[in-house]
């Protein structure tokens, strides 16, 4: 089994390094230039008249994963937030014993 499995779609041209007249672009821009658009985990959008927008399931997926996300967080925050108060309950209570002489 190789180390490095090699994913890359088969629009990708394998270039090693720069290339001359690549100069002004970024050096690995060349290695796509026969790619019209690709996402990594599914179809992506594509440009010009020919277009296709990727499917309905990757734009839930996504909002699924927001939600999930800013759930998680309004979690965290609830959380920690109902920790502190009780950290201040317990530190009130504890300075509100006067120590009888």
């Amino acid at each position: 089994m190789p180390a490095i499995i090699d994913s890359a779609p088969s629009c990708v041209q394998h270039l090693s390094g720069a290339v001359k007249g690549d100069d002004a672009d970024f050096i690995l821009q060349k290695a796509y230039e026969k790619c019209a658009g690709f996402m990594t985990f599914g179809p992506g959008t594509t440009y010009g008249d020919g277009s296709s927008g990727a499917a309905t399931s990757y734009y839930v997926l996504t909002w699924i994963g927001i939600i999930v996300m800013v759930a998680s967080i309004l979690f965290w925050v609830l959380s920690e937030d109902r920790r502190l108060r009780r950290h201040v309950r317990r530190i009130r209570a504890r300075d509100s014993v006067i120590p009888q002489p």
